[in-house]
Formats: C-alpha cells, structure tokens, sequence
C-alpha cells in the first residue's frame, strides 16, 4: 500500500485577469496558503505555462517548478482537456467546440484536429520534462450523440466510431510510450470514454495499450448512478490519477439523470463542493489506498452554489483529512507468537 499524496489543486477553475489569478507566481501562491501541497496546471492556459516552451526546453519547465516549490507546491501533472477534446469532434459540435482551439484553425475541423494531436503530444513531453508521469486528457467524441439508441443505431456504427477513435489516438499513445507518460482520461459524460464499458471498447481498439489510462473522478459516476466504488475495484490498475470533487443525484418525479436542459442549479444531478455533496470519500479514499494508488488527491472545484474560493480552502483541509498515512505492521502484531515450518507443520497435524 501507499500512502496517496496531496492535497493537490487543479487550476482550471481559478485562472483569471485579476490578482492573484493571473500569473504562475501568485496562483501558486495563494494555493499554498489556501494548504495545497502540489497545483495541476492546464496546458492551454498562457497565464500559467507556455506549452511551447515546456516542450521544447526542460530548463523552462525547471524554473516554472522552482518558482512553484519556492512557492510551497509542486507541479503534480499537466492537463490537455480542451485539446484532447478536440482530437475527435462530432460535425454537430463543431462550432461549440470550435472556440478550444487558437483563432488560426478555427473553421477548419481538420487543422484544428492536426493542432490538438500536436497540443496533447508537446503535453505528454513536456509532462516528461516536469518529472511527471501522468497526464490527463478528454478522449473527445464521434459517437456522443447516438448515445441513447433512438432511433436504432445502424450496425456497425459504434464499432466503426471507436476504430477511427483509437485510429487517431494511437500515436499519441505510441508518443506517450516514449516519454513513460500514461495518458489518463477523465470518464465524462460528452466523450466517447463516458463509463466503464465505453473506456473498455476503447481499450481493446488501442489493444490495451499500456500508456491507455484513466482519471478517476466519483462525481461523474454519482451522476450516471454508477457504483463508484465498485468502479475502483474493477478498473484499479488502470486508475493512474484522481480528482476529488464531489456532487450529489437528486431526482424527483419531474426530472433524473437527462435534467431536462435546466441550469446546474436546478437539475436532479449537480456537483457541489468537497462535504456539501452526497460521495462518500472515507469509502473512496480507503478503496483507493488498499488497492496501492500511490498518485495525488487532486481538488477540482467545481459547485453550482459555493463560491470558488471558499471551496478551495475547505477542499485543501477536507483532502488532508482523508488521506490515510498507510500503517507499516498489522494491528494484531503484539500477540504474534512468532513461527517456522516445523511447528506449522505441528498446528495443522502433518
């Protein structure tokens, strides 16, 4: 067993224009003084990182990791969630997905495409110059939006979806191989890797490949009424990182899991922050550590109520709480009376 590391803090949510959100040195900062160990930085962000940069020169990744430790955090792993999701767009998302990409590819799905495979590459390299081995991604989509099977899906279709999916994301996993990166997908409702099963098909169209990982995040799974921990049990080797975030399912007699196109404030099913929501975390954290993830607690604030803010600082001490400092001998080692073969052989009458 390991003991799990964090608390970590995923930036996405919090980078912004103003103070201290808006440079690597303050964010990293305030992150620390909010108890955060180690920060997630999101690739596509240039407040933060220059991608750029960070691929091409293991120097600049050393100064951006100094300022962040003289800082009292570290850089726990990178994200490529906006990039990754536009490896594998579906026509009808085009123009909703269109604004991830720089103004240069815009309008042209198969540049932009060629733009984020190179993004999620320079991600994974420059995931090797930080001293990082994990990188989490979105696998994007071509079959989302025959999700539910109405009208009949046509024969075949699923199965020709994951082929090009695996098709565009095999290179990426080869590049990964390379730099001793495992690729974690965050299972997400809007990707094609949304559950279990659907990361399953994918995995045998890569040919379970090594580097083909997953981030394992309870609040999506509250929101499919999948049994999250169950989840943990079955996929474990597979779960090479985690984000703590939590949410809670409340359905009623007018609406469940669809949500009937209402705000995150008014559907059955919401996120919400660390505590407020329904996750059990003690079973999580507890599953998790007997299964050896030795990876960081990561908090991704994300809560339709609670200001930002406020969820980062109670998220920093509610993963502190959870994270159990493995016990180097068994409970019961004081009335060990100690043993050999012979008298093994004595106890069982042989």
């Amino acid at each position: 067993m390991k003991t799990i590391k964090g608390p970590g803090l995923f930036l996405a949510q919090f980078a912004g224009d103003a103070a201290p959100f808006n440079s690597w040195a303050s964010i990293t900062k305030w992150a620390a003084d909010c108890g955060y160990l180690g920060v997630q930085i999101p690739t596509w962000d240039g407040r933060l990182l220059d991608l750029d940069k960070a691929a091409a020169s293991k120097a600049y990744c050393d100064d951006i990791a100094g300022v962040a430790r003289e800082n009292g955090v570290v850089v726990t792993e990178l994200s490529t969630h906006l990039q990754g999701q536009l490896v594998a767009v579906h026509p009808a998302y085009d123009e909703a997905f269109d604004g991830f990409a720089v103004p240069q590819v815009r309008g042209n799905p198969a540049a932009r495409q060629a733009w984020a495979v190179d993004q999620v590459k320079k991600a994974i390299t420059a995931s090797r110059h930080f001293g990082c081995n994990a990188m989490v991604t979105f696998s994007g989509a071509l079959c989302w939006p025959f999700v539910y099977p109405w009208p009949q899906r046509p024969s075949g279709l699923v199965e020709t979806a994951f082929a090009e999916l695996a098709r565009r994301w095999r290179p990426i996993l080869d590049h990964a191989e390379s730099q001793g990166v495992d690729v974690c997908y965050e299972i997400h409702p809007g990707e094609d890797l949304h559950d279990g099963v659907s990361f399953e098909r994918f995995l045998a169209a890569v040919g379970n490949h090594a580097r083909a990982n997953m981030l394992y995040d309870p609040s999506h799974y509250v929101l499919q009424c999948l049994d999250y921990l169950d989840n943990i049990d079955i996929y474990h080797d597979r779960i090479k990182m985690f984000h703590v975030k939590d949410a809670e399912f409340n359905p009623t007699g007018r609406q469940g899991v669809y949500g009937g196109y209402e705000s995150w404030v008014n559907r059955a099913g919401r996120f919400r922050s660390l505590g407020d929501g329904q996750i059990d975390f003690g079973a999580i954290f507890s599953r998790l550590t007997a299964h050896g993830f030795e990876g960081w607690a990561v908090v991704e604030w994300e809560c339709c109520l609670k200001h930002p803010e406020d969820g980062a600082r109670e998220g920093a001490a509610f993963v502190k709480d959870h994270i159990i400092r493995v016990t180097e001998k068994a409970f019961d080692d004081f009335a060990g009376g100690g043993s050999d073969e012979a008298a093994n052989r004595r106890l069982l009458g042989i």
